[in-house]
């Protein structure tokens, strides 16, 4: 047999073990009611940030060509209520959804690679490797997070692409701790003893073996890390600490409270946002939990 027909033999084999293991997966996972719940939730927020610049012009959220009343209460065409400037709080708030989205997703995919990287070398590896990483790893997680990503905006600026970078380095210790966990797990096992036996150098074992067996891991830690990302840019922005340009959820409730929403009685201002951000928490975490129930059996007991 040549050696492409063996290559091509060992991807197909890999291929289908994988494809095996999703449909497990999403079999169990479709007997947890919440997480089909929270999945079906955050289908329907994502089709809104997918769908907003379909449902609305770019000039309907200008404060020039705004039509409605001051914080006007909902009616007469605004289903929602107006802002301050007298623009669709429903509109701000549908565009506050992608941008939120955007943030939360981009923070938890960087918090993911890092924490990933860390905890496999850090359960490949043994000896002062392994203390250093673990260490460093420790570090992170007593740090405030809050903190250090308000003193990393201050200092490097209020943008967008700041805020993602502050919130996925301060947020990969979690992720790095059960990968370093489940990877010392598949260290043990006899297909990797084997490959060792083999020659395998350490980049062919953690990238062929012990990667595709922490993944289902990964992706129910980062689908958490979503959620507290997102909480975590909310907090930010009601801080002021975020680009005024770029709406999102946090940055309305700033703006309801800067502008004397609350004073005002202008309710619908200030809960739609804070609603939005309790449900897409709500509804990551649900999936979360359902997906690490799915991986893991013993956590149905």
């Amino acid at each position: 047999m040549s050696s492409a027909m063996r290559n091509a033999s060992s991807r197909s084999i890999r291929l289908a073990r994988w494809r095996n293991t999703a449909r497990t997966v999403w079999r169990d996972y479709r007997r947890q009611r919440s997480g089909v719940v929270g999945l079906v939730g955050l289908a329907v927020i994502a089709l809104v940030a997918i769908g907003y610049p379909l449902l609305a012009e770019p000039s309907a959220l200008s404060v020039t060509n705004a039509t409605g009343g001051r914080l006007a209460p909902p009616g007469d065409g605004y289903p929602l209520g107006t802002d301050e400037f007298g623009r669709s709080v429903l509109l701000l708030v549908a565009q506050g959804t992608r941008v939120s989205l955007i943030i939360g997703v981009a923070s938890a995919s960087i918090a993911m690679v890092i924490g990933t990287l860390i905890g496999i070398l850090a359960g490949h590896f043994e000896g002062k490797a392994s203390w250093v990483l673990m260490r460093i790893t420790e570090w992170f997680l007593v740090l405030p997070g809050l903190v250090v990503a308000i003193i990393l905006v201050v200092v490097l600026g209020r943008s967008m692409t700041v805020l993602i970078i502050a919130i996925g380095v301060t947020s990969w210790a979690g992720t790095a701790r059960v990968i370093r966990a489940q990877t010392r797990t598949v260290e043990g096992r006899p297909y990797l003893e084997r490959a060792k036996a083999l020659g395998a150098g350490h980049w062919h074992q953690m990238v062929r073996h012990v990667l595709p067996n922490v993944m289902p891991l990964v992706l129910a830690s980062t689908v958490i890390t979503v959620a507290a990302a997102i909480l975590t840019e909310s907090g930010l922005a009601f801080l002021g600490l975020y680009d005024p340009q770029n709406l999102s959820w946090g940055m309305l409730l700033n703006r309801a409270w800067s502008t004397g929403a609350m004073s005002a009685g202008a309710w619908w201002y200030i809960l739609p946002p804070g609603f939005m951000i309790m449900i897409v928490v709500l509804c990551f975490n649900l999936c979360g939990r359902a997906l690490e129930v799915a991986i893991n059996p013993r956590l149905r007991r």
